[in-house]
């Protein structure tokens, strides 16, 4: 269809553009464009995934106003979720249900839509950053994480392995003695390094900002980001990404003294 096939050469183009300001500025119409053609189509798989993602991305890395971020990831999180829920209801009406059996639900979702099960993932999690002040939405990470494990039961290799990208932040919020992970965290993020061949440059900013910082390893921490800093950045679907994780690098390496030494 004309519709699916526009919402993947906007996507591609996006992701291949290097120059995050001209994104920033063009995104508000590429997400109204999106919404009217979802006016036509409002059961379109490709459109809501199209949708969430763009959503979701403008609301995290371009939105500095905390309200106006929390609307446009809570359109990100419904149109990811409708995506996937079309085909598998059962997976929605059981969010609010125990784990396990949220976790038996996903089971039903096979390779065929795992473009879906990503993004719904994917969605939610940046919906949970936009609402971190609220311990209600917080509780969801374990869901997330539910989801990411199945994304990577399906296929670890998707977008990049960046399944192992989420779990590598999920597990490295809090110290051990917290009740966090780091470890595991830590061979998640090794292991989304290696599916991408290192190419996918914010895995290694995440990987500094998240686990690094928290087991306080400067040395890790400084190679990472002078790693990502060094790299190429254009490479087919991560230019925009790379572009915005070198930018991040900068930033975490000029606060790296203060954090690890003062």
């Amino acid at each position: 269809m004309v519709a699916d096939r526009f919402a993947t050469n906007l996507g591609n183009a996006i992701l291949n553009q290097d120059d995050p300001e001209m994104v920033k500025a063009g995104a508000p119409t590429f997400l109204i464009l999106l919404d009217s053609l979802l006016l036509d189509s409002p059961d379109n798989p490709s459109l809501l995934r199209a949708s969430a993602t763009l959503n979701g991305a403008y609301a995290t890395v371009f939105i500095q106003d905390k309200e106006r971020a929390a609307r446009l990831s809570d359109k990100a999180r419904e149109h990811g979720r409708r995506a996937l829920c079309h085909d598998f209801p059962t997976i929605c009406s059981a969010e609010k249900s125990p784990i396990s059996e949220f976790a038996a639900q996903l089971k039903k979702v096979n390779r065929r839509h795992i473009d879906a099960l990503f993004t719904y993932g994917s969605a939610w999690a940046g919906w949970i950053q936009t609402h971190s002040k609220d311990w209600n939405a917080v509780a969801d990470l374990s869901r997330v994480e539910a989801i990411m494990q199945r994304v990577i039961e399906i296929d670890e290799e998707h977008d990049w392995g960046r399944a192992h990208l989420f779990l590598g932040v999920i597990n490295s919020q809090l110290p051990p003695a917290l009740g966090g992970k780091p470890e595991e965290g830590r061979l998640h993020f090794e292991r989304a390094i290696q599916i991408s061949g290192g190419k996918d440059l914010i895995t290694k900013v995440e990987y500094a900002r998240t686990y690094a910082r928290l087991m306080f390893d400067q040395a890790l921490h400084d190679r990472l980001l002078q790693e990502v800093i060094s790299a190429d950045p254009v490479y087919p679907g991560l230019t925009l990404t790379n572009a915005l994780a070198q930018k991040q690098a900068r930033e975490l390496l000029a606060t790296s003294k203060e954090y690890f030494e003062d």
